[in-house]
Order: C-alpha cells, then sequence, then structure tokens
C-alpha cells in the first residue's frame, strides 16, 4: 500500500488484502515451491528451518507457511520484516502466538539476522519498488539465502487490471485495496522485464525458475 494511513486504515486493508489472497489463489504459487523443497539436514537433524518474509504486511503468508511447516513436520522459525511500522503491530493481532513468528519493522537489505536465513520468500512486494531496487533485492536474496528464494509478484495485464477493479467494487474490498490493485497490475513485470532484471542482478537464468500462475501471477525462484 502506497502513502500515508492510519493505522485502522492499514489494518482494515491488510485484512481486504488476506482476502484477495485466499480467494484469488494467491498463496499457492509458494506453498506450491516450498512443497517442491528437498529434505534439508535440518530436518534430519531436527534444526528448525529459518524462513524470512520480506514485505510481511499483515503477516498472511507467514501464517499459511506456518501451517505448511505443521503439515510437513518441520520445525521452522518465522520472521516477517516490513518497512512500514504498522505491519508488525497488524501482524501479531492477527497471529495466534502459539505459531511464533516473529515481525522486524526496517529495510530487509539492512536486516541481519543471528541465524543463518535457509529460505527468503517475498510476495506483492516487488512491483512497488523502482528496477535498481529490484536488481539490489535479488542479488540481497541470493547472497543471504542459503536453500533458496521464491518471490510472488503480479504479472503486467490490462486485462487482469480490469477484472481486480471489477471484482474489487463488487465484492467492496478497502478503498485502498480498490485503488492500488488496478495500480499494481499496470506497475507489475512480465517475463522479459524479470529476464533483464536477473542479468543484471549476475544470477544465470538457468538456475531460476520463471513461472506463471492464474490468476495473475508471475513468480520466480531459485533452489541452491
Amino acid at each position: 500500500m502506497d502513502g500515508d494511513c492510519t493505522y485502522k486504515d492499514f489494518r482494515s486493508c491488510l485484512r481486504s488484502l488476506e482476502q484477495v489472497n485466499r480467494w484469488l489463489l494467491g498463496y499457492r504459487p509458494t506453498l506450491a515451491w516450498l512443497k517442491r523443497l528437498p529434505r534439508t539436514p535440518h530436518e534430519q537433524m531436527h534444526i528448525p528451518v529459518q524462513i524470512v518474509d520480506v514485505g510481511s504486511g499483515g503477516g498472511g503468508l507467514l501464517r499459511q507457511i506456518a501451517g505448511w511447516a505443521r503439515r510437513r513436520g518441520i520445525a521452522a522459525e518465522l520472521t516477517g520484516i516490513d518497512l512500514n511500522p504498522y505491519a508488525a503491530w497488524a501482524a501479531a493481532e492477527s497471529t495466534p502466538a502459539e505459531l511464533g513468528i516473529s515481525w522486524v519493522t526496517g529495510d530487509a537489505l539492512m536486516f541481519r539476522p543471528e541465524k543463518p536465513v535457509d529460505i527468503l520468500v517475498s510476495s506483492l512486494t516487488a512491483h512497488h519498488l523502482e528496477d535498481e531496487e529490484v536488481v539490489a533485492l535479488l542479488r540481497w536474496m541470493e547472497t543471504t539465502a542459503q536453500v533458496g528464494w521464491f518471490i510472488n509478484d503480479l504479472e503486467r495485464s490490462e486485462l487482469s487490471c480490469r477484472m481486480f477493479g471489477w471484482m474489487a467494487k463488487v465484492v467492496g474490498w478497502h478503498r485502498f485495496v480498490r485503488h492500488d490493485g488496478p495500480v499494481s497490475f499496470r506497475r507489475a513485470f512480465r517475463e522479459e522485464d524479470w529476464v533483464q532484471l536477473l542479468a543484471a542482478a549476475e544470477i544465470p537464468l538457468e538456475a531460476v525458475t520463471v513461472e506463471h500462475w492464474r490468476p495473475g501471477r508471475l513468480c520466480v525462484g531459485r533452489l541452491k
């Protein structure tokens, strides 16, 4: 979400976004990628896997990942990091304490965790960044993640933009979502954009997957 707002508006917007992600299967690409991860020495040694969500917002993705880890019998330590100071507050309010998720306010590229990070994920953040910022993010993810990273974002499409705008009005999602959703689709990337960004970040294209997911998602992932 772009611009200033009150905490009440921010929290209401995040609740609408979580509903958007559930209804439009927005969590599915990240969970499908996680399911493809090979068994790691962490699991064999019962060492928690360290997973960090960049641009975690209201924490919906990490709550989904917590469920995935529980179903697979994986011990995981989950951290969400977001620039907006309201995000940690809203995420903590919406997250059962027993999940043990940590919420951090700050710039991910300046984040220095106490333990090595195994997996980095990000959802609906990249299209808010300028190209040079996306390149910096890719480089940071590549050097920081020990096992792999996955960026779940929108695919630029005028059709998706119009369909989202229509649906948002019918359902009555928060006004920020009704405004920012179509804008985000127009700011998002196409596959050829990701090819250029990966090249600028000096990440070999053959080491990366670029996946189209319907409706309206374009995701980039890397397993090491």
